[in-house]
């Protein structure tokens, strides 16, 4: 028989250590009530592995090395670039986007469109599941904050007010995304090209 001890130690080791910068937490948590609360890691301490689920965890003295100062404030801090001033609000170069933080693709540029707002707007994401939505209530106002779902960095925000079938409106901070001229892969759910007359 294992005494009971024993059972809670394996599962104490079988949940790993809490993470900082996981950007959704479990909805539900399971807790012993024997189980000791682990210490909290030191700011720049270097996580053991990253889940393996894929997601990229880092510690913000790691993403601070890593970034430049305009996408730390913008992908880890929420911050938001002025309007006009990214280097993609603008951009008609064919593409993708991924996220400037862990290179996850995010956007083709065959959703791409001049929404006249001062960011890069997209009418969809490149695949589901690669963008999640969060409530931001910031500000004054109830707005719809996407993140990239591998590393949780900010990207901008999401409306329905878009022009096109999908009518979303994905503005996004050009500091948070990086494009690679000349790749190409198709968007899930895009529209069909109309043949030439």
């Amino acid at each position: 028989m294992i005494p009971l001890f024993a059972i809670v130690a394996l599962a104490a080791c079988s949940e790993g250590p809490p993470s900082a910068t996981t950007a959704n937490p479990p909805k539900e948590a399971t807790t012993v009530a024997t189980k000791p609360t682990p210490a909290q890691p030191a700011a720049n301490a270097v996580p053991a592995a990253a889940p393996s689920s894929g997601k990229v965890v880092k510690s913000e003295a790691q993403w601070k090395q890593q970034l430049t100062p305009m996408q730390y404030e913008v992908l880890r801090q929420k911050g938001t670039e002025r309007a006009f001033s990214g280097k993609y609000w603008d951009t008609k170069t064919p593409g993708l986007y991924k996220c400037a933080a862990c290179g996850a693709v995010l956007f083709s540029s065959d959703a791409k469109f001049d929404s006249e707002c001062g960011w890069p707007s997209f009418d969809r994401m490149i695949a589901a599941g690669t963008i999640e939505e969060h409530q931001d209530t910031s500000h004054g106002m109830v707005r719809t904050e996407v993140t990239c779902a591998r590393c949780g960095g900010h990207l901008g925000h999401v409306f329905d007010d878009g022009p096109t079938s999908t009518h979303l409106r994905y503005c996004i901070n050009s500091a948070s995304i990086e494009l690679e001229p000349g790749a190409t892969k198709k968007t899930e759910g895009a529209p069909p090209t109309p043949a030439n007359p």
